[in-house]
């Protein structure tokens, strides 16, 4: 700044806009009641964090086609990838497994599986190779 300056304060619109602190405001079009609508808004952290999950630990990335049925596609990917990590966060907790979903998704990325095929039967046979115990555990985990 060149020059003199000077600030001043409006204390009439300060005085008019201060009723205001610590109020929060909703608008809808719904038809829901008062209580529902704001039941229904302290729900939001939930979306956020579905959105987050999606970006970060799903690593799904911004739609970039043009055709609906692609980006429909896309979209009913996503959801089934997320509805796919909510079930796992579900079975981690009702089997008590002290990991995170994340964690999980990791461990299961590094279970190794030897296949075989016997020479005089021709039958072919699995077999994990030494899991870890939290990759028992994912194993083994009760539906």
């Amino acid at each position: 700044m060149e020059g003199e300056a000077s600030v001043n304060i409006d204390y009439q619109k300060y005085n008019a806009d201060k009723i205001w602190d610590g109020l929060k405001g909703y608008i809808t079009n719904t038809l829901l009641s008062r209580e529902e609508i704001i039941g229904q808004y302290s729900q939001l952290w939930q979306i956020e964090k579905a959105f987050r999950i999606s970006k970060t630990d799903l690593r799904i990335r911004p739609v970039y086609h043009r055709l609906r049925n692609r980006i429909e596609a896309h979209i009913c990917i996503c959801f089934a990838a997320y509805t796919v990590y909510k079930e796992l966060e579900r079975l981690i907790i009702i089997n008590q497994i002290r990991l995170s979903p994340e964690k999980a998704i990791n461990e299961i990325k590094e279970i190794k599986q030897l296949s075989y095929t016997l020479p005089k039967s021709k039958e072919t046979k699995t077999k994990i190779l030494k899991p870890t115990n939290e990759q028992e555990w994912l194993l083994n985990l009760e539906i």
